[in-house]
């Protein structure tokens, strides 16, 4: 970062942003984040509250108790988070550029007032319900299914991987009507909701991910997200969210860099520091190269984005970049570090299988090359 001068890029505003952020990380998750991991837990509701009070979640948004800060401002948030652990991260951006978002987006002005202000202080956690068992990257083959039933809405189906759900207040869940896919905001108390834990994880420890279970759950006609029709709406949200982990991938990127650089500069071989080796260097210059690319990247799309311009193409060229970029950063980085490597006592393996999870998840890699192959050549690949 210091090789690119990533500071003069930024208001003062935004550094102070991310050093908040910064010394949140270093107080509150670091000093537990590997316990976190290794239990397979997260004190979900304690971060959510503590970010709430320092203003991140929905902090892009505008009203409602939300911060209204900039694009950029948020995707450095996302950094700092995710430097610490991708779990982390997730919780902000699922509450805040998923669910809060397709609220603030799409919602009624009393769901907006129900909702947003309790999301806003950490009071009450959102999760979204779009990806299920067998409707991945196809959003469109969703089973989900909404019907009418007088005035009343009837759900049943079931979403998966769903970050947040198990201790959620509220569920965004989108399913197939008559009229097309539409979004509903779902009170987790309702009865015929419920979750299933995801166990067995490898990736994503610190975080909680579940099955969402709707059976026969009966809803108001006013828990339609009104401003929601077709696709083109959790589509939406996923590409608000994206920005976050375009910053968010970088950070994990960036903390392995950083513990790399620590540890070869200590540990010595045939009487030397590793750090003055030919090979250890060429490996940080080329994690230093992805990162600084990734980063001044991250930081044009950012701007795009608060200029209104940024385009689908744009931010998938971005997050693909910074994904794979990251999780290159961290297997390099785990081989300067050898066997101390595969251990929690250093980040970077926990990183690395964290990061293999963020490479998949609101779109593959796959599917942003191919979006980016449609806008080079106007042609779709998708089917």
């Amino acid at each position: 970062m210091d090789l690119a001068a990533f500071d003069s890029l930024l208001t003062e505003e935004e550094r102070d942003i991310r050093d908040t952020v910064r010394r949140f990380a270093a107080e509150q998750i670091r000093p537990h984040v590997a316990q976190w991991y290794a239990d397979g837990t997260l004190p979900a509701r304690e971060l959510a509250r503590e970010c709430g009070r320092l203003g991140l979640l929905g902090m892009h948004l505008d009203g409602y108790g939300c911060a209204g800060t900039g694009a950029v401002a948020y995707g450095l948030a996302c950094f700092e988070l995710e430097s610490a652990d991708s779990g982390v991260r997730s919780l902000v951006s699922v509450q805040g550029s998923l669910a809060m978002y397709a609220i603030r987006t799409f919602g009624s002005e009393a769901q907006r007032e129900r909702w947003l202000p309790a999301m806003a202080a950490g009071t009450a956690i959102g999760c979204f319900g779009l990806t299920e068992p067998d409707a991945g990257s196809d959003p469109g083959a969703m089973r989900t299914t909404a019907r009418r039933d007088g005035a009343d809405w009837i759900l049943d189906g079931e979403k998966m991987w769903i970050t947040n759900a198990a201790v959620a207040d509220v569920a965004v869940v989108w399913a197939r009507t008559d009229d097309g896919v539409r979004g509903f905001v779902v009170p987790m108390d309702t009865p015929g909701v419920g979750t299933l834990p995801v166990g067995h994880k490898l990736s994503l420890r610190a975080s909680v991910t579940s099955a969402l279970v709707l059976q026969d759950v009966r809803l108001p006609a006013d828990a339609v997200l009104p401003g929601a029709v077709g696709l083109r709406a959790p589509l939406a949200c996923l590409g608000e969210a994206r920005l976050g982990i375009v910053f968010g991938a970088l950070g994990a990127g960036y903390d392995c860099l950083r513990v790399a650089l620590e540890y070869a500069g200590t540990r010595e071989a045939f009487g030397r520091p590793i750090a003055g080796f030919q090979l250890t260097q060429e490996k940080l210059t080329e994690m230093t190269r992805g990162l600084v690319t990734g980063l001044l990247l991250a930081v044009h799309v950012g701007r795009q984005r608060e200029a209104g311009r940024a385009t689908a193409a744009q931010v998938s060229l971005a997050k693909l970049h910074s994904c794979e970029t990251a999780i290159g950063i961290a297997r390099t980085a785990r081989t300067i570090l050898a066997a101390n490597g595969v251990t929690l006592e250093y980040p970077v393996l926990r990183h690395a299988n964290n990061l293999e999870a963020v490479l998949t998840y609101e779109g593959t890699s796959e599917v942003h090359k191919l979006v980016v192959g449609q806008a080079l050549t106007g042609l779709a690949a998708f089917r």
